[in-house]
C-alpha cells in the first residue's frame, strides 16, 4: 500500500497562499501582499469554509514560516466573512532566518514538477525498481 501525505484543508488554504500570492510577490521585489479570503475560499472549491480560511491566514504558523507581518484586516467586526482582506507585510529576515532553521523548507516541493512529467513521485521509484531488479535477473 502506497503511502500518502494527507494536507489539512488548513495546510492546503496556506499552500495556495504561498504559491498564488507569496512566491510571486517576492519574485516580483514588492513587500507588500493583500490575499481576499472571499478569492481564496473561491479558487480552492471550498463550501461553507470561510472561518477555516480566515484562521489558517493569521495563524502564527502562517505568518511565522513566510515571514509575514500583518499590517492590517479590513471586513466585519466578526473578522470571519469573504469580505475579510488581509495585508501582510514580507519581513525579509525573518523569511531567511526560517530557512535556515531547517534547511528542508527551502528546497520542499523542489521536484514538484519533474516528478509530476514522470507521473509522479511513487511510479518514478517503482519504475526504477522495476528497471533496477530486471537488470539483476538477466
Amino acid at each position: 500500500m502506497a503511502n500518502s501525505i494527507v494536507q489539512s484543508e488548513s495546510d492546503i488554504v496556506r499552500n495556495h497562499v504561498i504559491e498564488k500570492f507569496i512566491k510571486p510577490t517576492i519574485q516580483r521585489g514588492e513587500t507588500v501582499i493583500t490575499v481576499n479570503v472571499g478569492t481564496v475560499h473561491k479558487t480552492l472549491g471550498l463550501h461553507n469554509r470561510v472561518p477555516l480560511v480566515c484562521a489558517a491566514l493569521k495563524s502564527k504558523k502562517f505568518l511565522d514560516e513566510n515571514g509575514l507581518r500583518i499590517l492590517s484586516t479590513t471586513g466585519p467586526p466578526s473578522g470571519q466573512s469573504t469580505t475579510v482582506t488581509f495585508t501582510y507585510e514580507i519581513l525579509r529576515e525573518n523569511a531567511r532566518s526560517a530557512a535556515s532553521a531547517n534547511p528542508l523548507i527551502a528546497i520542499r516541493g523542489l521536484a514538484k514538477e519533474l516528478f509530476k512529467d514522470l507521473g509522479g513521485g511513487e511510479h518514478f521509484i517503482r519504475e526504477e525498481r522495476n528497471n533496477f531488479a530486471g537488470d539483476r535477473v538477466k
